[in-house]
């Protein structure tokens, strides 16, 4: 019986079910279509979106160099400025500055010993 029913199927295949199997591919091959031009248009605004991000991370990128740069040379000036004053304490109180010495030599000796 399920036999005798699918041929009387595939004999009216001709008209009707030929009409709906052409419709179905119409429509299979439309949404192939429209998927292609999804996807290339994803690719398109994903590639856009890289160019964005690269230009804001290479922007970033050389304002942090730039302000690095302005900080490396805050600390050598300061570093400078240090060892000058440094130098002229020691110049201004001899005395001082060797007792200084000895009593931190004496400190890091006993520390030591421990």
């Amino acid at each position: 019986m399920a036999n005798s029913l699918l041929h009387s199927l595939r004999g009216k295949r001709n008209g009707t079910f030929s009409d709906i199997e052409d419709t179905i591919e119409d429509q299979v091959e439309s949404l192939r279509s429209e998927i292609a031009s999804l996807t290339k248009l994803i690719s398109k605004n994903g590639a856009s979106q890289g160019k964005k991000l690269r230009a804001q991370a290479e922007s970033g990128y050389e304002d942090l160099l730039g302000r690095s740069e302005e900080l490396m040379q805050q600390l050598q000036d300061g570093y400078a400025r240090s060892a000058r004053e440094v130098r002229a304490t020691v110049r201004a109180h001899p005395a001082a500055t060797i007792g200084t010495v000895a009593a931190v030599g004496l400190l890091i000796a006993l520390l030591a010993r421990r």
